[in-house]
């Protein structure tokens, strides 16, 4: 096909005009940047939604199973049903109310959880965020108590220190109902990376939290872990026909839903944000069609009056600014995914250069840049640019297809 012979021709020749030639440097370069800093903003967006979901999912639960009234009797059996689906992980029970703390004249309204260490440790991370201490510490009787680090720190308390715990339900006495008190032991500090659960959760053991809140035998309910996060919704479904009716179910995607929605809304406008920059790019390859008709207008002609179509005369044109653009975009891929692989290198490499950190410890809870790849995410930004960078050849060619090879060829 000679269409494709002459506009790689007309793409490798050193033409007369320099400009032209400069502008299509400037076209290469913008698409390739363009197609870069997509990749690599997707992936550190993708990085963060995925960091934050796994130190969220390492507290809370994938599904939770609640009691009628916040009272669920005859866990066991709940947990064993629930135990039977074959995405189920494990099921652990747990007792939550919310409760102030006091200690050294300071007040603290926290969420109080109840649970039973062994337990709690296969559908929770905890033992990655420990401060100081354990879940294993926390012994029936003995009245212990885990608190984030916020927690903490705002109590002023820590590791061996005393914290009055104060239970919502009242005690009648002669003088009328007074607030039930028990003091506890801090035996643990966790630190989540969370500002919700470090500033305002606290566990015990589970016969603990019976005893305060005068639950006897009940609990609050149960929460499950299941293999694949993403399926939560479909394990409450399939579980709502499996157990009794007095229970309630709810997933993560269900309690987390506005955060995670939010975060989705920050990356799809980072996306068209910079769609943008391949755009802008793709608008440069315009200019540089039009400067190249103009300059190959005598071309045009002779190839007219040989009898060339004008279909052809546009596919010539079409092929020379896809070839540009598929050279920005190859570029603009390999850069990307380069950077995306390794931006744990790069990142610190450029604050030692700068001799500044971009998450500092002090303000950021995620201290380094994390990135996760997508290749679903690397074909869609390809496509797009792809399809930018074809849509603007069209109108250069139309107009190098409409020359009159008479008009062309009067002052040559």
């Amino acid at each position: 096909m000679y269409e494709i012979l002459i506009g790689l021709r007309y793409t490798r020749a050193r033409r007369r005009n320099h400009f032209i030639s400069f502008i299509s440097f400037s076209s290469i370069l913008g698409v390739a940047l363009g197609v870069m800093a997509l990749i690599v903003v997707l992936s550190v967006m993708n990085g963060f939604q995925k960091e934050l979901r796994t130190r969220i999912l390492g507290v809370a639960a994938h599904v939770q199973i609640e009691g009628a009234e916040g009272r669920l009797r005859g866990w066991q059996e709940v947990a064993a049903t629930a135990a039977t689906h074959p995405l189920t992980l494990a099921a652990a029970p747990y007792v939550q109310a919310q409760s102030m703390l006091t200690a050294n004249r300071e007040v603290r309204g926290v969420l109080v959880r109840g649970i039973l260490p062994t337990e709690e440790e296969k559908v929770a991370d905890f033992a990655g965020y420990m401060r100081t201490g354990g879940l294993a510490d926390l012994r029936p009787g003995e009245f212990g108590l885990v608190l984030g680090v916020e927690v903490a720190r705002a109590l002023r308390v820590w590791t061996g220190d005393k914290v009055t715990v104060i239970a919502p339900q009242g005690m009648a006495t002669p003088l009328g109902m007074t607030p039930r008190l028990k003091i506890f032991t801090v035996v643990g500090v966790f630190e989540a990376g969370m500002f919700e659960y470090d500033s305002g959760l606290a566990l015990m053991r589970l016969e603990d939290a019976q005893r305060l809140y005068r639950l006897e035998d009940a609990v609050s309910g149960v929460r499950l872990k299941i293999a694949d996060l993403f399926d939560a919704p479909r394990v409450t479904r399939d579980l709502a026909g499996m157990l009794r009716a007095d229970v309630y179910l709810t997933d993560w995607t269900r309690t987390h839903a506005n955060f995670f929605r939010a975060v989705q809304i920050e990356k799809n406008m980072m996306f068209i944000i910079l769609s943008l920059i391949v755009a802008v790019a793709a608008f440069n390859i315009v200019s540089t069609l039009v400067m190249v008709v103009t300059d190959k207008e005598a071309d045009i002609a002779i190839l007219r009056t040989m009898g060339a179509r004008p279909g052809s005369v546009m596919a010539v044109f079409i092929i020379q600014g896809a070839l540009i653009g598929c050279v920005g975009l190859l570029l603009g891929v390999i850069g990307g995914v380069s950077l995306a692989l390794n931006i744990d290198v790069v990142v610190p490499w450029i604050e030692r250069l700068l001799g500044t950190q971009i998450l500092s410890r002090d303000v950021y809870y995620i201290s380094q840049v994390p990135s996760d790849l997508r290749w679903d995410d690397v074909l869609l930004v390809t496509g797009i640019a792809f399809a930018l960078t074809l849509l603007a050849t069209l109108y250069p060619s139309w107009r190098a297809a409409r020359l009159q090879p008479a008009e062309a060829l009067r002052y040559e």
